[in-house]
């Protein structure tokens, strides 16, 4: 079934080796380095350490060097401040003397409402049918890409819009364990937004004749919500350039709430033989 929701839940649990010092392993996803998404919901379950009474509000990642399969990560916490309502820790991951990403984590306590109001999609798109899971079937992470859009088709060409319903099977129902698996999630597909409109160019041909990677993810947290249940991730990029781009998405749950918001910078280069630098 390839990516299984307990596999990635076991990079999640962190080993303590000091004080505010973690060390974590990796999830093969088949990318050959270290997901991104893997990074961002490390980081998450990083700075939730000593704030349970808190929950993640707001999640900054800067990208730095691509992290390697075969080491495990080492996740260094500071906290900046740790207050009645609001909280902020910065999160380092490296990997040996290599940096490959550092956050600005925003926390929060629930406070009552002053002011309210949240947009809503009026008609989501179809849920996807359930696939009709076996008793020996793992739990993993299911996608669907509404109207069967295939990003890595370089001929698929259409507008800078894509709509992704996720969910993990087996996944836990508390809300810090859905905010990094939805982390996870939302890292992998403003890339092949961008490249939508523009004819043959598609994600089949990044890292083979295109230099691409996320440069940044920031992800903000609205209203609980459960990563094992239907969240459909509305993408859009808005602009592409300069060897960039940027794009940006909201969360919905089934019935149309709005759960999270995210936007990425991205890289979109030809392949050089420095492509790889940064």
């Amino acid at each position: 079934m390839g990516l299984t929701t307990g596999a990635l839940l076991d990079c999640l649990q962190l080993r303590q080796v000091g004080t505010d010092r973690y060390r974590a392993d990796n999830v093969d996803t088949g990318h050959f380095v270290v997901f991104g998404g893997q990074l961002l919901a490390q980081s998450i379950v990083a700075a939730l350490v000593g704030h349970e009474a808190k929950t993640v509000k707001t999640l900054h990642t800067v990208f730095v060097r691509a992290g390697s399969l075969d080491a495990p990560l080492d996740i260094d916490v500071d906290r900046l401040h740790n207050g009645r309502a609001v909280a902020s820790s910065t999160v380092t991951i490296r990997q040996g003397d290599r940096l490959c990403a550092h956050s600005m984590v925003l926390l929060t306590a629930d406070e009552p409402d002053l002011v309210r109001h949240a947009d809503r999609l009026a008609a989501p798109p179809p849920v996807p049918e359930d696939s009709g899971r076996g008793p020996d079937d793992t739990g993993g992470w299911e996608v669907c890409i509404v109207d069967d859009v295939d990003i890595y088709d370089p001929d698929a060409v259409g507008p800078a819009r894509l709509d992704v319903w996720t969910r993990f099977l087996d996944g836990p129902s508390d809300l810090a364990t859905s905010q990094a698996l939805l982390a996870y999630a939302t890292d992998g597909f403003l890339i092949g937004t961008a490249m939508r409109p523009h004819p043959g160019i598609g994600q089949s041909q990044a890292h083979k004749t295109l230099s691409t990677g996320v440069l940044s993810h920031t992800i903000t947290f609205h209203e609980p919500f459960s990563a094992s249940e239907w969240l459909l991730l509305s993408h859009t990029s808005p602009y592409a350039g300069r060897g960039r781009s940027y794009g940006r998405a909201d969360v919905f749950c089934e019935d149309g709430q709005l759960v999270a918001s995210f936007n990425q910078d991205n890289m979109i280069r030809p392949m050089t033989k420095s492509s790889s630098a940064l």
